[in-house]
């Protein structure tokens, strides 16, 4: 036999928000002033009492395995958290703590999918959902929502996709790259629509906490039973708490699903970190202080990044609702020419303004839309001005 490599991860992309993000850094390194919208993850730091826990468990030598599924204590905290803010019920044997969000996305895939299942997902969607998909066979079928729906799914885009082959639906909300929110009204028609075919619905609401001025999260499962049954709620504890690095994500789901994902996680990679586990007790049953400032924070800073988005002649964008980004389109921008190359895609403009402006974002091509970028606002009041100033400077030069 040759020494041939797997298919499969031959043909998986390295995820571009990091490799974009690592040149910023590398930039910055040699000593360039780089402001960086690129990084998908809070400025703040992890709030105190979260590291005391953790500090405080290292100090009473708690740092043995716990089953590979999570500790105890730490699926009854996500359970109270599920019943109190997702209005859901899951017991503790329906919840997989997770090396972070990923890994979850990983555990679900592997439990629901056989080679060929075909997942949909709606553009702009995480770059991450589609490589998952593939490492197990699954086959993405994106579906291009429209500027005019705020980026969001519609029924008829969804009946224009189902094929006998769909497995599941892949529903992110609040978004990442788009920070729209879907409403109890659009959540019942895609829910109706699920259940009518039998599909699951993986519902990843890491982004649940940062929801601004009146914007409700409604989780899709809470609806009624019968989307219940269908739905594997993902999350975790990156975002909201500003614990990217500690690496905690879980699902919730029918214990037939859970029992497989427990299968799945202990022969891969056994339990998570057993100190972030206990940390992560704290972050959901502590103090919540810390969570309330940093979405003021954020709320503050998107209302004044998409002031300055909209004054900038050639760029535009839908506030968002949730999360920490703004989508960003440039189509005015294609066609243009900047120092004699062309512009025809996001990439393009994007790496011109890192090259000359020393200024980073995400253009969005392997998130379904070549002609939009996402930027981040989880950066400084500081950086933001003067990130949008030099984006300005940027685009009058192409006007």
């Amino acid at each position: 036999m040759s020494l041939e490599l797997s298919e499969k991860a031959l043909h998986i992309k390295p995820s571009s928000t990091m490799a974009i993000t690592e040149q910023a850094k590398l930039m910055k390194a040699e000593g360039k002033d780089i402001i960086s919208f690129s990084a998908g993850e809070p400025d703040f730091r992890t709030p105190a009492n979260i590291g005391e826990a953790a500090k405080k468990a290292i100090d009473e030598g708690r740092t043995k395995y716990t089953a590979a599924s999570g500790l105890k204590e730490l699926k009854e905290a996500v359970a109270l958290k599920f019943l109190n803010f997702n209005h859901l019920v899951y017991s503790p044997e329906q919840i997989i703590i997770s090396n972070g969000g990923k890994h979850s996305l990983s555990n679900v895939f592997t439990a629901i999918l056989n080679e060929g299942d075909e997942v949909i997902l709606p553009a702009p969607y995480w770059v991450t959902y589609s490589e998952s998909a593939k490492l197990q066979g699954g086959v993405p079928i994106v579906v291009k929502t429209k500027k005019e729906n705020a980026y969001k799914l519609t029924v008829e885009e969804l009946e224009s996709a189902y094929t006998e082959k769909t497995k599941a639906l892949v529903l992110n909300s609040p978004n990442n790259p788009t920070g729209m929110v879907y409403t109890k009204e659009e959540l019942e028609k895609i829910a109706e629509f699920a259940v009518s075919h039998d599909i699951y619905v993986i519902a990843d609401e890491v982004y649940e906490y940062l929801c601004y001025e009146g914007t409700e999260h409604i989780s899709i499962a809470s609806l009624n039973n019968e989307i219940y049954k269908r739905t594997i709620t993902v999350s975790g504890l990156s975002k909201g708490y500003s614990m990217t690095g500690w690496r905690i994500g879980y699902t919730g789901s029918s214990k037939e699903i859970a029992k497989l994902m427990n299968s799945i996680q202990s022969q891969q990679t056994s339990n998570p970190n057993t100190i972030a586990q206990i940390a992560a007790i704290e972050a959901l049953t502590g103090d919540q202080t810390e969570v309330d400032v940093m979405r003021t924070a954020y709320n503050e800073r998107r209302k004044y990044l998409c002031k300055r988005i909209d004054e900038i002649n050639g760029l535009s964008c839908i506030e968002p609702q949730g999360a920490f980004y703004v989508f960003v389109d440039i189509t005015e921008f294609l066609g243009k020419e900047y120092k004699g190359q062309k512009i025809n895609a996001a990439a393009d403009f994007a790496r011109f303004l890192l090259e000359d402006y020393y200024v980073a974002v995400i253009p969005c091509e392997d998130f379904g839309f070549d002609d939009h970028f996402r930027i981040s606002y989880s950066v400084s009041m500081e950086e933001i001005r003067e990130g949008l100033d030099r984006i300005k400077k940027y685009c009058e030069s192409l006007s």
